[in-house]
């Protein structure tokens, strides 16, 4: 029986538009909080998403790096081999039957040299590309340490004002959930939507020397009367914001 009561218990128009005013109040003061910490939480998610990059650049050339030394041995092992032969087919042709057979060692000599200067020729070009990957590497890993320097302090400043606002803005929050609990679903919707809309965040404005407080349009004299009235909702026709006197505002006009 209390709920049904309750439930027919509905609040009047100047209620609502009070509840949205001091709803307004709130939220904006936990916008000033968030202007107060300006670009900091981006800035250290743009560090933190620089520095994960970073590490995975290096990851890579530490891979490259350990491949093209791995490569280098490959070819010293194969230069070793070839002077090997080489001394092997010398050796066979003080030994050698005819001059045919001499011939085809003085082949083999000469193609396993070309072997030994190819890979020295590989291995000089592998060097370079080591020495510039391991330029690169110190490159990276030196902006990598002034990048989580940067982040620690990023980290550190908005860390000092969070802990100076959060018990206020925690405050806020908890003050703009009961002024919610007190207005209709629907107006809280509406109430949200054209704040997302609205440049500076103001959904609820109050009138301004016969203009709108939010875009400063100019109200018709009946239109400000229908406000004055608080009978009904009324939204700015140019801007959408909510419409409300400086009297409910709690503004004192000394205009003619």
């Amino acid at each position: 029986m209390a709920t049904e009561q309750k439930a027919e218990k509905e609040i009047t128009v100047e209620e609502k538009l009070q509840a949205l005013y001091e709803l307004q109040k709130v939220v904006s003061n936990i916008d000033e909080i968030k202007i107060l910490r300006g670009e900091l939480p981006l800035e250290v998610q743009d560090l933190e998403d620089e520095i994960i990059g970073l590490n995975t650049r290096l990851e890579h050339f530490e891979t490259e790096i350990a491949d093209l030394n791995a490569t280098i041995a490959s070819k010293k092992i194969e230069i070793e081999e070839s002077k090997i032969k080489i001394n092997k087919y010398k050796e066979q042709q003080d030994n050698v039957r005819n001059n045919r057979e001499f011939d085809n060692l003085s082949k083999e000599v000469e193609f396993q040299t070309l072997e030994i200067e190819l890979c020295e020729k590989r291995i000089k070009e592998y060097s370079a590309a080591l020495e510039s990957k391991m330029i690169e590497q110190k490159i990276t890993a030196d902006q990598l340490s002034e990048r989580k320097l940067d982040l620690e302090q990023k980290k550190g400043e908005l860390n000092e004002i969070v802990s100076e606002t959060k018990q206020e803005e925690e405050k806020l929050r908890e003050h703009a959930k009961e002024i919610e609990g007190t207005i209709e679903a629907r107006l809280i919707t509406a109430f949200k939507r054209i704040r997302k809309n609205a440049r500076n965040g103001l959904a609820v404005v109050y009138v301004q020397r016969d203009a709108c407080g939010g875009c400063f349009n100019k109200i018709p004299a009946q239109r400000q009367l229908d406000i004055r009235l608080r009978k009904k909702i009324i939204v700015c026709e140019y801007c959408g914001r909510i419409l409300i006197d400086p009297e409910l505002a709690g503004i004192t006009t000394t205009e003619e």
